[in-house]
């Protein structure tokens, strides 16, 4: 990092679902004063609960024998968070901004649109969006340079990968600070430009929809294509097993998504039986039905 750069000690976060709370938990264990955003007081709520939960998890792991040191961890932790409705007071003392809310291309540029205009000059916008393009978000704003793409994965605090995205516009020094913050908050990072689905998505997503395409042509079942999936190729989940995991609904989206952008590309063509499962609200383990069936207790 340049001896210019502001190093990234405050982090604002839009969206407190999964993932927002995942990023503002390690965040905040790692030293970051770190402010949570979202709509409702309600919703706060619940992320402060959802975050208090896993911090419970990760502690008994940590000091499986000291419950006092447990208690201490979790205080000093939540002395770092602060969750609030107000996003224009958050970002007005923020180092950095990570956008995770809703993957909807119009909603995220109106929230950017709004924020640019809050934000000191310093102040370093990212996504954590899977799927939609970092440069069409940063059009909503007047700081291309210092906007750049943070995705982490799910579950955040277990996973230990941040793809960190840069647009052509995005500085050296903005890279940077953004590769550093990937590192302080304990992820090995890897660079990727802007591309459908940075690197692992890219990969992932089109190897998932050739699955469901063996099995409408009726070449293997999920389950066959699964094992030998995990067994030949040493992969932890099967393709179904994971797209019922990450959500048919998800999966189609990112699809339709980059087939509208590329139709010509045999890789993001559509899938019937993706479609009829969606169509038919049968999403994978949120809604206890998918590719498999789950038990909803």
């Amino acid at each position: 990092m340049s001896s210019s750069a502001k190093p990234i000690k405050t982090v604002a976060i839009i969206g407190s679902g999964l993932m927002g709370s995942g990023i503002a938990q390690v965040a905040a264990a790692n030293g970051h004063q770190v402010t949570v955003v979202d709509q409702s007081q309600e919703i706060i709520d619940k992320a402060s609960a959802s975050i208090q939960k896993s911090l419970g998890r990760v502690v008994k792991k940590k000091f499986p024998d000291d419950p006092k040191a447990q208690q201490t961890y979790v205080a000093d932790v939540m002395a770092h968070l602060s969750l609030q409705t107000d996003a224009i007071g958050a970002v007005k003392s923020a180092d950095l901004v990570i956008e995770a809310i809703v993957e909807n291309l119009d909603t995220k540029k109106s929230l950017f649109s709004t924020l640019d205009k809050a934000a000191p000059s310093h102040t370093i916008f990212a996504s954590n969006t899977s799927s939609i393009p970092i440069k069409d978000i940063a059009a909503a704003t007047s700081r291309l340079d210092r906007f750049g793409g943070l995705h982490f994965f799910n579950p955040v605090p277990v996973m230990k990968l941040v793809e960190v995205i840069r647009i052509p516009e995005t500085s050296d020094e903005t890279y940077s600070a953004l590769e550093a913050f990937g590192k302080a908050v304990g992820k090995t990072t890897v660079q990727c430009k802007d591309t459908p689905g940075f690197i692992v998505n890219r990969l992932l997503v089109p190897y998932m929809m050739e699955a469901v395409r063996l099995v409408e042509r009726g070449e293997a079942t999920p389950r066959d294509v699964d094992t030998a999936m995990k067994l030949g190729a040493g992969y932890p989940m099967g393709p179904f097993e994971l797209s019922d995991y990450v959500g048919l609904d998800t999966v189609k989206f990112i699809i339709d998504g980059w087939m509208e952008r590329e139709p010509d590309n045999p890789l993001f063509s559509q899938s019937t039986l993706l479609n009829k499962l969606v169509e038919e609200k049968k999403l994978g383990v949120k809604s206890g039905e998918g590719f498999y069936s789950y038990d909803k207790k």
